[in-house]
């Protein structure tokens, strides 16, 4: 019998789990053993008990790995390098960022297998899509972010006291992430301007009954329907309009990434000079080598000389990690099904999902976009 095994997350403030126990329930259906490590999901409230309930072995870190087939994580572990010859890694690799961390695991002979490089066009891969699942959280939770710190109401309130107007709300990006911010940000009554430069995106946009922030563009998206880097024209004219855009706004959420690339800069420090006293900036795509908006800083709320509050939220998922993990293990579920049919791990490097998000098998990488992008750094 396959065994799948469940790490417990190392990275940084990470409270997800990439296994619930009712996706162990799941897996035992389909003859398949789960070995979950102590203390795995206690973060996201998924105690030990609930997984022996479901029929999982809950162990220690190095029986996980010493026993499993199969390893689930969300991202990659810190001891990475106690992995088997013939085992299979399972997570949101970024193989395009660790792009010699993938040739380690090759090395090793682990097969790794990364879901955020699963197109997004493959109708028959939704189920899958951890990526989506995960941008959904991450919106949804950015609105409320940005409501408990912006210094008025989201909605317009008419009291004795007087009327409130609501508050003006811009998002740029509108992947999934942008748009449930976007539509979380309306229901809360706020007045919501979506931007995009691709055009699709700008009818996502006027779907949710949100206003399109008129700007250059559109343009066409990136390989698998992500957003592709801009020209340096592009990005010009761009900023352009955005630095003369932003100041009108009270909120802006910026959710705007590039697959392998880094994220482009979109709220300028000029742009950030000339909003007014209160105003937030939350950046869903803050990192250490920088993110959406001038001087974010991840996991850091920070406010400018003008008064401006920016937050860096790029782990914006895993403060909801209850239903941010059930999302991911339904999406790790859909994955492990695909590969093994009949309970065993069938690899197949000619189908489409596959060829996708296999990294590394049989000692090399195989995946090749990430070799590419091996050839391009050396």
């Amino acid at each position: 019998m396959t065994t799948v095994g469940v790490l417990r997350e190392t990275a940084g403030r990470e409270r997800r789990v990439a296994l619930t126990p009712d996706g162990v329930a799941r897996l035992r259906k389909q003859e398949i053993s789960a070995l979950v490590e102590t203390g795995a999901g206690a973060r996201a409230w998924f105690e030990d008990i609930g997984y022996h309930g479901a029929g999982a072995v809950v162990g220690d870190r190095d029986r996980v790995y010493a026993e499993s087939d199969v390893l689930l994580c969300l991202h990659p572990p810190d001891d990475v390098a106690a992995c088997r010859p013939g085992q299979l890694l399972i997570g949101l690799l970024n193989p395009l960022g660790n792009v010699e961390l993938m040739q380690q695991l090759a090395t090793a002979g682990v097969t790794a297998i990364s879901l955020d490089l699963l197109p997004r066009t493959l109708s028959r891969a939704q189920a899958m899509d951890a990526l989506t699942s995960q941008a959904n959280v991450a919106g949804y939770k950015a609105a409320l972010l940005a409501a408990e710190a912006y210094s008025g109401f989201f909605p317009m309130l008419m009291t004795a006291a007087g009327t409130t107007r609501p508050a003006q709300v811009l998002v740029l990006g509108a992947g999934v992430a942008g748009l449930q911010a976007i539509a979380t940000a309306r229901r809360l009554g706020a007045l919501v301007t979506g931007y995009d430069v691709r055009e699709a995106a700008r009818a996502d946009i006027a779907s949710t009954g949100a206003t399109v922030l008129g700007g250059p563009g559109p343009a066409k998206d990136g390989d698998g329907g992500y957003a592709r880097e801009l020209t340096e024209d592009e990005q010009i004219a761009q900023q352009s309009a955005l630095d003369e855009a932003i100041p009108r706004f009270d909120v802006i959420i910026t959710t705007a990434q590039v697959p392998g690339g880094p994220a482009p800069r979109l709220v300028s420090e000029n742009a950030l000079s000339k909003m007014r006293p209160g105003s937030v900036v939350i950046d869903l795509a803050s990192t250490v080598d920088g993110g959406n908006v001038e001087g974010s800083i991840p996991d850091t709320r920070t406010v400018t000389d003008a008064g401006v509050t920016i937050i860096g939220a790029a782990g914006l998922a895993s403060t909801v990690p209850g239903a941010a993990s059930t999302a991911y293990a339904r999406n790790a579920l859909a994955l492990l099904t695909h590969l093994m049919p009949r309970g065993e791990v069938v690899l197949d490097l000619d189908d489409e999902i596959q060829a996708a998000v296999v990294v590394t098998h049989g000692g090399r990488v195989v995946n090749a976009r990430v070799r590419d992008r091996k050839e391009i750094r050396s």
